[in-house]
Formats: C-alpha cells, structure tokens, sequence
C-alpha cells in the first residue's frame, strides 16, 4: 500500500509517501520565501507558488520512496482549514492526479492531521501513542486541547475564544522588530534571557478555553510606555522581554493542560502544530509529563509545521476503511478538528 499526501494549505507546498502501518518514505517540503519581504503570508502570492511547486514536490517525493505512479494506492489531500486560494491548488492537482490514475482519492483536515502525525514512523517499531490520549495542539492559527478516543473520534475539550498562541508569538515579535517569522527569533532570543524579568497579562479564562489578544495587549504597552522615557527600550531588553513572553505563553498553555489531565485521567499528552517546535514549550511539557508520570509524545520538528507525511497518515486511517472523497467536495477555509 502507498499513500500519496498533499499539503497546501498555507504557504508550504509538501508531498510524501507512506507505506503499511505508517512508514515514511518520503517527505518533501517547498518552503516560500517571497512573504518575509511582508511580513507576513500574502495569499494570492503563496497560491501562485504552489502552482509553481506543486509538480516538481509530488515528482520529487515518488522518486525518493521508490515507486512509480502507478504503485500510488490512494491520493489523501488536505481539504481545509487553510488559505483557499492554496487549498485550491493542492484540491485541484489531487482530483486531476486521482483521475488519471483511478485510484480513490481521501480528503484530509489539516488538524485531524497534525493529531495523527505521532503515527508516522521512521522505524516499522517506532513508538506511537495509544488511544485515549490528550493533544495540545498549538499553531499560529489554532490553539486546541483534544482528547483523541480513536483516529476518527476527537472531542475538542477547549479552544482559544480569540487569537491562537503562535499568533502571539509572531504578532509580538514583529512589534519587536523581528523578522518573519517572528517565533523562532522569540525562542532563540528567549534562550539567553531572563523569563521573570517581565509580567504580562494572563487571562483567566473559565473552564479549558484559551485567550491570547490579553497577552498581546499587555505586550504591547509595556512597549509602548517603556519606549516613552528610552527610544532604545527593545534592543535594551530583547532576550529577556522574549523569554518573558515565551515563559508567559507556556504557563497560559500548561495551566489549562494540567486542568484537562485533571479531568480526564488520561495517562498520555502529545503536542502538535507549528508552536510545538518551541524548545521552550518542548521541555516544558516534557518535564510536566514527567512529574507526573506520564507520557509524553513531542513530534519531530519536521511534523510539527505544515508537511504531507501527517496529511498521509490522516488519509491512510481513512483508505483502510474505505472512507474516499467524492470529487464534487470542494475546500474549506474554516473548520474545528
């Protein structure tokens, strides 16, 4: 069995291969450079580079697993949440892909992939987390605490009510005059600075849901007055207001975890998304996990921003029961998990 995936979601265009059981085979990524000039994602410019990418990336990853076109079992893609301009060429390319093979193509979301990457393996015997088990997932546009029964059943226990917490990193760090994206500046800066030597604003919210615009606030006009009597304040203070930050940001995170562990009795937590690439929220969670005796699952950092191998592995559950996509499906911007 070989699963092509496809991830085009934001403005990384990916591809990969897995076989049985979840082995990786390949797993290619295109990366696009043009948005740090802005600052930020521009849609209409990351759509027109997944059409550039998107052929040489899939050619790519069948030639590194091995196999030809005609060994592809099923073709999973990610269907939403993302940019629809983006989706919509990952969306197109494995329709136009599935029908001239006539192989069963398998619709994917974007977060149920993020969950599942903890099942792709390396190694035929490389450890997978068993079910129950609770995810943290963090990214720059979600912030999510799931309780994950089986592959296809989630429960999401709490969400944020407004801003995501890699949205805080990278919003922050651009009023630190960081550059794009501003989260792994924050986590290499956060690494030689002190975490106490700021206070932000951290909101009580009730029950497991998460807010992060209080923080952002908060940051902001501590900047805001500092700058005011030293025009020099930021590059003073840029390793300790980002490891204050970082430090504020894990403590909102682990708060909440704690209080989901509580609740549910569950022995296992996992992270997932592109913030769960920070060293800082990595350790944090693993020591968490180990003070209280239970395991812990923290993904690679290659599965922990946009790649196909979790969009694979999501369509891979979905081929062995036979759950295909329809043609007539079209892309989805916004969506839970």
């Amino acid at each position: 069995m070989y699963i092509l995936g496809i991830e085009s979601s934001c403005d990384d265009t990916s591809a990969a291969v897995i076989t049985d059981g979840g082995l990786l085979l390949s797993n290619v990524i295109a990366s696009q450079k043009v948005h740090e000039e802005f600052g930020g994602v521009v849609p209409e410019l990351a759509s027109r580079a997944h059409q550039q990418n998107i052929v040489p990336v899939v050619d790519t990853a069948l030639r590194r697993a091995g196999i030809e076109r005609n060994q592809i079992s099923a073709i999973a893609f990610t269907r939403g949440p993302g940019l629809m301009g983006s989706l919509l060429v990952g969306t197109s390319f494995a329709k136009g892909l599935s029908l001239g093979l006539r192989v069963p193509l398998v619709d994917v979301n974007h977060l149920h992939g993020h969950v599942l990457s903890h099942f792709v393996k390396r190694q035929p015997d490389d450890r997978v987390p068993e079910f129950p088990f609770l995810c943290l997932l963090i990214s720059g546009g979600n912030s999510q605490l799931i309780l994950v029964k089986s592959y296809n059943d989630m429960e999401v226990l709490g969400a944020t009510i407004d801003d995501a917490a890699g949205e805080a990193f990278d919003k922050c760090a651009k009023v630190m005059g960081l550059p794009y994206p501003g989260g792994p500046h924050i986590d290499r800066l956060a690494k030689e600075g002190n975490p106490k030597a700021f206070k932000f604003a951290r909101p009580q919210i009730p029950g497991l849901n998460y807010s992060f615009s209080g923080l952002k606030t908060s940051f902001l006009y501590t900047l805001r007055d500092a700058l005011k009597s030293d025009p020099d304040f930021i590059n003073k203070n840029k390793a300790d207001l980002a490891a204050s930050l970082q430090s504020t940001i894990i403590d909102i995170l682990l708060a909440k975890l704690k209080k989901a562990v509580e609740q549910t009795g569950v022995r296992t937590v996992a992270i997932g998304g592109g913030v769960s690439a920070n060293s800082g929220v990595r350790q944090a969670v693993a020591d968490f996990c180990a003070a209280r005796g239970l395991e812990a699952f923290i993904p690679e950092r290659a599965f922990t921003t946009d790649n196909a191998a979790m969009v694979a592995m999501a369509g891979y559950f979905k081929y062995l029961d036979k759950d295909f996509c329809h043609y007539s499906e079209v892309p989805f911007a916004r969506v839970s998990v």
